[in-house]
């Protein structure tokens, strides 16, 4: 397996630190507010990152940190007159409920930033002892000119990023390249008691604390946005390398960031789409599958045609599925599989295993519609779809309930007399809320075949017109 490390940037051959085993290292969301599409993305790539090493069977310890205290969050706290917990929660359940409708399964470890205070301080305390950190009124800075190495992850020279620098008002800085790692406290904010008295971490410092304390020293892969490059991940190497864990990380992957009319989605801006209501609207699914189209390091731009032909690829990738419906014994195509292998081992080429999903389905497809034996090809389907996240889910309609008998109550009022009717029996209310809407169509009522259509899709059944008949699906 080769990858393209950004430390260096060049394709490199892939070697664990420990055989067999995978640490991957991944900067998570400053839980400020709502999630927007970008924020998908990273999640989307690097769970696929993840399943292709468990795929190939490595262990894999996959951390992704929550940053719950930043001066974005503070802002947003003041701005909304809450406390700073209440904007942590209520974003925090944001991105969870999106990523889970991602499919985008849970870190084995969840880090958050106010549960690691001393692990950072004894970082910073140690950065101070070599020289690299030095404390002035209060607050903490990194000295960026001790450190030999600052640059090398971004590539910038540190006499070119000097003329952009400036010593903002309040700040005790001795250059104007130097950063904080510990803020002095200031009037309502939290604060956390510390050898150089009360104050809270600098942003950056907190994953380079987390990763060496769950990963160690020299851990395999560190990931996130391209645009955490510089300074995010460049000030990471620097802090952690100049504390002595050298090296820091051996593998850095970045990827490539959502455009919004060619310029880049950012909460900062309000040049965003809401994550949530993306996948609302254009399904789970073809949010999952429109991030895979393009190879993770490239830029990928939102347009509303092409979120709608992810949705319409998805229909086809499921149909082809459903052709075959129950488990299958036969071992995958060589072939397929190994180029599907190829595509992966070649920097996690997303977008090249796809096609190699669409050439398998195409072939499937033929055999099927031939009478022939497509079990290879089916198997290779479902080891691909699996890696990649796209498998259809189960249709599991036991939490449906009580969501089903709101849409029912307004078309079906005679099945939902009582809540228990759709509880007890999801699948046949949905199945009754079929006919109904069928009924409906064939005397001219589109406004009630759309209230079914709709209300189902809002609870994420969606439903499949097709020659021979309607079918539902989780959507």
């Amino acid at each position: 397996m080769r990858i393209f490390n950004t430390l260096g940037r060049t394709l490199q051959d892939f070697e664990p630190r420990d055989a067999g085993k995978v640490g991957m290292y991944v900067c998570g969301a400053t839980v400020q507010s709502r999630p927007h599409l970008g924020h998908g993305r990273y999640a989307v790539v690097f769970d696929v990152v993840r399943r292709y090493f468990e795929w190939h069977g490595y262990d894999v310890t996959y951390v992704r940190n929550i940053t719950d205290v930043d001066d974005k969050i503070i802002a947003a706290a003041n701005e909304l007159g809450v406390t700073i917990e209440e904007v942590v929660e209520t974003a925090d359940s944001d991105f969870r409920s999106a990523y889970e409708a991602l499919r985008v399964r849970p870190p084995d470890v969840e880090p958050r930033a106010t549960e690691h205070i001393a692990e950072m301080i004894e970082m910073i305390e140690a950065l101070i002892d070599e020289g690299h950190a030095y404390e002035s009124g209060g607050d903490v800075y990194f000295a960026v000119r001790s450190f030999p190495g600052y640059g090398k992850l971004s590539g910038r020279n540190i006499d070119e990023l000097r003329s952009g620098e400036r010593i903002e008002p309040g700040e005790h800085k001795r250059d104007p390249l130097d950063f904080a790692v510990w803020k002095a406290a200031k009037p309502g904010e939290p604060r956390w008691d510390s050898p150089w008295g009360p104050g809270r971490p600098g942003w950056h410092i907190e994953c380079s604390a987390m990763s060496h304390k769950y990963l160690g020293t020299g851990f395999d892969i560190h990931g996130g946005g391209q645009d955490l490059i510089f300074p995010h991940h460049e000030n990471e190497i620097s802090q952690a390398e100049g504390a002595g864990h050298v090296p820091f990380a051996r593998y850095w992957m970045h990827n490539g960031l959502l455009n919004l009319s060619g310029e880049k989605m950012s909460k900062s801006t309000g040049h965003v789409i809401d994550l949530v209501e993306g996948i609302e609207k254009y399904t789970p699914g073809a949010v999952r599958l429109f991030y895979m189209r393009t190879h993770y390091r490239k830029p990928l731009e939102f347009s509303e045609e092409a979120l709608v032909d992810a949705r319409a690829s998805l229909d086809r990738i499921w149909a082809f599925r459903r052709r075959v419906p129950g488990p299958i014994e036969d071992a995958p195509l060589e072939s397929a599989m190994a180029s599907f292998v190829d595509a992966m081992d070649n920097d996690l080429d997303n977008a090249g295993a796809l096609a190699v999903l669409f050439d398998v389905i195409r072939e499937g497809n033929r055999r099927l519609d031939n009478g022939e034996d497509a079990g290879p090809w089916v198997a290779a389907y479902d080891q691909i779809t699996g890696v990649l996240g796209l498998d259809e889910p189960e249709v599991n309609v036991d939490d449906l309930g009580d969501r089903l008998a709101v849409v029912a109550s307004g078309t079906l009022p005679e099945l939902t007399a009582t809540i228990e009717v759709a509880v007890a029996s999801p699948e046949a209310t949905i199945e009754a809320l079929i006919q109904r809407r069928a009924e409906a169509r064939l005397r001219g009522d589109w406004a009630t075949a759309d209230q079914i259509r709709d209300g189902l899709a809002d609870v994420g059944i969606i439903l499949e017109d097709t020659a021979d008949g309607v079918r539902w699906h989780r959507g």
